[in-house]
């Protein structure tokens, strides 16, 4: 067995002369790259910058404490946020390779990382591409006199459907209880067409499959030219969201009742951060709105050219991404705040989180606007962009090979059933959940800190950006984030609730079998691969660990953890790292 030599980085050349680390100039022109640092950044922003930070962080900030919320969150963002972030758009400039292949050319025994991210993404498409279908959907019903959602006088409402906000404001409305809004009825009756279980999947619901096709071909030509057309589509996508984001802040701002919700938005509740939940809360938003362990970032950062300061983009892309989420919470709070305030009821009646605050909560909130089909319009075409950003760059980087010839046909469309919207819940809960995100987190901040080394990649970040990031960071790979993310992997399996849609409907024990599935199939590709390469690798047990002590660089504590327990194996390992002087390997 002939062992590579470590041998020191000194520049580009060199180093690629030396191991072959990076792909030769002719390859990067062929593969494509950024035309300008601004394409790099408004694509990372399209990406990170999305759903979530609409719809889900103003719910957790004010359901968690308000302004105390803020502690944890930027406690969770310093610790595993940034440094995860910095770490895969580091390792795609370095590598020039997208989420897979970047890790085989790290160390090959982890290269189900790769894969994994991989599955996830796929599971990702789903949810993003049936979120356009919707909000398309509601988008062309805004070009009617009355909205759809606004009148108790369509085809399918029911007796029960109350117009709440022309009932008299001095009633209780916990008194009408049994009754729904024409919200409500809108979105469960003629946009889902629900029924009345997973089991009960029902026919094909063929307005939303239209509205899917469009979003698929829109998606199509967004990336139809690799990363030149996609580099000047973020002009547009990634910008104009903004300018929605604003307008619809200036108009929540002058609404009557905006003041009470911006102030229950912020309202700080100290005691709250004796509640472990909400530094869960904390943690998963991070996770879900940085978009890391998802291979997004790796890719869009290997069409980077070899020298652009990532480190810098890193931390302008994180201060973006986190002012946006505080930012938007004033636009949807000072809006909840008006439909209390014309409801009469509490702001906490009305505020809600994910698709029911796009679809149902913030559709009846502007219905009592003047001029409402203007204020739905601009609302529904900032979650069009939103999300088709998001889905553009998940495109740009999951291999097609992996959806275009079984997965498109058979699970997106599946989600057009009338029971597909519990479909969409289980892989919005399962496959895209936090508990699969901070695994991934774990081992990539293993494998590129401990098993590739931390100090030899700030050489690496060094002779790309021409300096050392602060030691912080490095740490952080080391110890603080792999603890932080296994603290909050253990405390989310103790606090693991099934799954409950509109936390009523319970479903049968084969849909959760399918949801672990769903959350384990991701996961399990990374011990999957370690095991397949073991087996695959011929001689005998000392040569097996010669060769991936020597070509993985895997350091000492991380082979005692990768070897049997057996005492006479680690005793013959230790042996072993001292004949070969393994120090001087690592």
């Amino acid at each position: 067995i002939t062992f590579p030599t470590c041998l020191p980085l000194q520049n580009h050349t060199q180093y690629e002369n030396q191991t072959g680390l990076i792909d030769k100039e002719q390859k990067l022109l062929e593969r494509g790259q950024w035309a300008t640092k601004s394409e790099f950044i408004l694509a990372v922003a399209g990406q990170i910058i999305g759903l979530g930070n609409v719809w889900r962080f103003p719910y957790l900030c004010f359901k968690n404490g308000g302004g105390a919320f803020l502690i944890p969150y930027m406690l969770f963002l310093i610790t595993c946020g940034i440094p995860l972030f910095f770490l895969e758009t580091a390792l795609g400039q370095y590598t020039q390779q997208g989420g897979i292949t970047c890790w085989w050319k790290v160390c090959p025994l982890f290269a189900g990382i790769g894969f994994a991210t991989q599955v996830i993404i796929v599971y990702s498409t789903t949810y993003y591409i049936i979120i356009l279908a919707w909000a398309f959907f509601y988008l062309f019903h805004c070009f009617t006199w009355d909205l759809p959602w606004a009148t108790c006088n369509n085809t399918w409402n029911t007796a029960y459907c109350v117009e709440f906000d022309k009932m008299n404001r001095s009633l209780n409305w916990t008194d009408g209880r049994n009754f729904t809004s024409p919200a409500n009825e809108f979105w469960a009756r003629q946009v889902l067409k629900i029924s009345g279980g997973i089991d009960e999947l029902g026919s094909v619901n063929w307005e939303m499959a239209l509205c899917l096709l469009l979003a698929w071909i829109i998606c199509y030509f967004c990336v139809w030219k690799g990363v030149k057309s996609t580099g000047k589509v973020v002009y547009f996508t990634a910008t104009f969201p903004y300018v929605m984001l604003v307008i619809l802040l200036l108009r929540g701002l002058t609404l009557p009742g905006a003041g009470a919700g911006i102030i229950f938005y912020l309202k700080p509740d100290i005691a709250r951060l004796g509640d472990p939940q909400v530094w869960m809360d904390a943690g998963t938003q991070i996770f879900f709105s940085y978009a890391v362990c998802l291979g997004c970032l790796t890719v869009l950062g290997s069409y980077n050219k070899y020298n652009n300061d990532c480190y810098r983009d890193c931390f302008l892309l994180c201060l973006m991404n986190s002012g946006t989420s505080f930012v938007a919470g004033f636009a949807i709070f000072s809006v909840l705040g008006f439909m209390a305030y014309e409801q009469g009821v509490g702001i906490e009646k009305v505020a809600e989180s994910g698709p029911g605050l796009a679809f149902i909560a913030y559709p009846r909130a502007v219905a009592m606007m003047p001029l409402p089909q203007l204020w739905a319009f601009c609302f529904f075409l900032m979650v069009i962009l939103l999300g088709l950003d998001s889905e553009v760059r998940i495109f740009f980087t999951a291999s097609p090979s992996l959806w275009s010839k079984v997965y498109l046909p058979i699970i997106c469309w599946s989600s057009c059933l009338q029971g597909g919207v519990y479909l969409f819940q289980l892989f919005d809960y399962y496959a895209c959940s936090g508990t699969s995100l901070v695994l991934l987190a774990i081992f990539q901040s293993i494998c590129v800190s401990w098993v590739y080394g931390a100090d030899r990649f700030y050489d690496n970040i060094e002779d790309m950006i021409g300096y050392r990031p602060t030691p912080l960071i490095k740490y952080c790979w080391l110890f603080i984030t792999p603890a932080i993310c296994a603290g909050t992997f253990v405390f989310s399996v103790i606090k693991y609730t099934p799954l409950k849609m509109n936390n009523s409907y319970v479903y049968p024990a084969w849909g959760y079998a399918l949801g672990w599935f769903i959350a384990l199939s991701s996961i399990i590709c990374i011990p999957l691969w370690i095991i397949y390469q073991l087996l695959q690798a011929k001689g005998s047990i000392r040569k097996l660990c010669l060769t991936v002590l020597s070509y993985y660089q895997v350091s000492m504590c991380f082979v005692f953890m990768m070897c049997s327990s057996n005492c006479k194996i680690k005793m013959h390992i230790v042996k072993i790292l001292n004949k070969i002087k393994v120090t001087t390997v690592l």
